[in-house]
């Protein structure tokens, strides 16, 4: 029977690049959806495949238990797992491949592409000659501001190193520290993440999403921050309340937020941050370029396919390799 792949990345399906190449020449029963999908979708679909390619489809057991016992993998296009059931994948020995470091370079560029815009006002300026109008407001340096990252994994230090090129001071929090990597840069290392908000002009959260990192931003932190802070998340929509975001926004608590990600994606139409005047909103784009996209795509291909043919590297999230039989 030929092994039937449920394909929902759209970053995959949309750029150019070799891993269609290699896509087609596997000869699988390629079903294309376009993610990210929900559960109620993913139930529509589940069922008839070997094979997961997905993106940040909302893998429950639900889905799972409906997919078995045909499906033998799942392999994520990138290195977010939280939207994967892990722990009913490991019940039913089902593997979950991941694509780690690849990424990390665009997704720091990024963070300083929202950053800057939001400091130098660029969206209102641009916004303006566009109408015929030679609007002049007045921005900010990044020299100089204490920026705190947290997270210190290969995100988090790309976003370090090109934070020194500004001539910032960095500030960090992480259960993971990378001892020569802050000696090197002078990161000064907080052992409370409510000290870093204290002392920060900007934060930016690189950390993956957990129970304990949910909503990390919230209102006690956001009262935490010094005068004229601005947040930049590139992380996961999660990692902000959203709420508690307008509202410091609107209060001047918070004087802007830049975000490629929301708790919702697509955010409905009406999401007030969507519009929001110290707002920027991109569409979770941080990591689609045309170098990054076939880096991830040719990594969660390779592990799909070398799974199925039960030979070469694969990038295992959930500790579950068994055989493709």
């Amino acid at each position: 029977m030929t092994t039937r792949v449920l394909l929902t990345t759209c970053s995959f399906q949309d750029t150019p690049g070799p891993h269609h190449e290699l896509l087609i020449s596997q000869g699988y029963d390629v079903i294309r959806a376009r993610g990210p999908l929900s559960e109620a979708k993913m139930l529509d679909l589940a069922g008839e495949f070997d094979a997961f390619l997905c993106g940040d489809d909302a893998i429950t057991r639900a889905v799972l238990e409906k997919s078995a016992p045909r499906l033998k993998v799942i392999s994520k296009y990138g290195i977010g797992l939280d939207k994967i059931d892990l722990a009913t994948t490991k019940e039913m020995n089902i593997p979950v491949m991941f694509t780690p470091g690849v990424n990390h370079t665009t997704v720091a560029e990024h963070t300083f592409c929202l950053l800057l815009a939001l400091l130098k006002n660029l969206i209102p300026s641009v916004d303006a000659t566009r109408r015929g109008e030679w609007l002049r407001l007045t921005g900010h340096e990044l020299y100089a501001k204490k920026i705190g990252v947290i997270g210190l994994g290969r995100i988090g230090q790309e976003v370090i190193i090109r934070a020194k090129a500004f001539g910032m001071e960095v500030h960090g929090y992480g259960h993971f520290w990378p001892d020569s990597f802050c000696e090197q840069h002078n990161v000064i290392r907080h052992e409370s993440i409510n000290s870093i908000f204290s002392a920060c002009d900007i934060i930016s959260p690189h950390t993956k999403l957990s129970a304990d990192s949910r909503h990390l931003i919230n209102r006690e932190r956001l009262a935490l921050l010094p005068d004229g802070a601005v947040i930049v998340n590139t992380g996961r929509g999660e990692l902000a309340d959203a709420a508690a975001i307008l509202e410091a926004l609107d209060s001047g608590r918070l004087a802007g937020y830049a975000t490629d990600v929301m708790e919702q994606e697509p955010p409905a139409t009406d999401d007030p941050l969507l519009r929001h005047p110290k707002a920027i909103v991109t569409a979770h784009v941080g990591s689609r370029t045309y170098e990054s996209v076939p880096r991830q795509a040719l990594k969660a291909l390779n592990n799909l396919v070398n799974f199925l043919n039960g030979s070469g590297d694969v990038f295992c999230a959930n500790g579950v390799v068994p055989s493709a039989e």
